[in-house]
């Protein structure tokens, strides 16, 4: 959802919100957060992420902002980058990893959007997870892949999404 008339990407650097938004070639974007299911599944995908980021020689970050070209930032739900810990405060280098839940409000066309940005930045795995379906999505350049488990290499990481699932309950 589109929010206000067109800024410049000064201003929106130098405005807070709450939560976090996206900013998109002069126009701030909202992000459909909230809810329950999303907050689960994020939880979720944080913790399991988080508690084996030294195995897996990850960084891990929930709503991290990053500027994917000159006029559009993305705050994706997380996002991980494999090796150093970054020295910036938004991101302008590919992370190795974004993750995205859909909340209710969200459309795969929309989400696709978003998943393009990541990658034409050179965001080599993108997923996406609904917590109502229960299914997930690998995002390649023109593509969503169904997957059973989020799967990289270098770093090697497998998380089976059964397990993240389950674990809500």
């Amino acid at each position: 959802m589109q929010t206000g008339e067109s800024i410049t990407v000064r201003e929106y650097l130098a405005t807070s919100y709450r939560p976090d938004r996206d900013y998109v070639d002069g126009v701030v974007v909202e992000r459909n957060l909230g809810e329950r299911d999303h907050a689960e599944l994020l939880g979720a995908v944080l913790a399991c992420f988080y508690n084996r980021r030294k195995e897996w020689g990850i960084h891990v970050y929930p709503s991290l902002k990053i500027q994917v070209s000159p006029t559009r930032f993305r705050v994706p739900d997380m996002c991980a980058v494999a090796g150093d810990p970054p020295d910036e405060q938004i991101l302008t280098t590919p992370p190795f990893l974004c993750i995205e839940v859909l909340s209710p409000e969200d459309r795969l066309t929309i989400m696709q959007r978003r998943v393009e940005d990541f990658l034409a930045m050179g965001v080599p795995y993108v997923f996406i997870l609904d917590p109502r379906t229960r299914r997930g999505w690998r995002a390649t350049a023109g593509s969503l892949l169904a997957i059973a488990e989020i799967w990289t290499e270098y770093p090697e990481i497998v998380v089976s999404l059964e397990s993240l699932f389950e674990s809500l309950g």
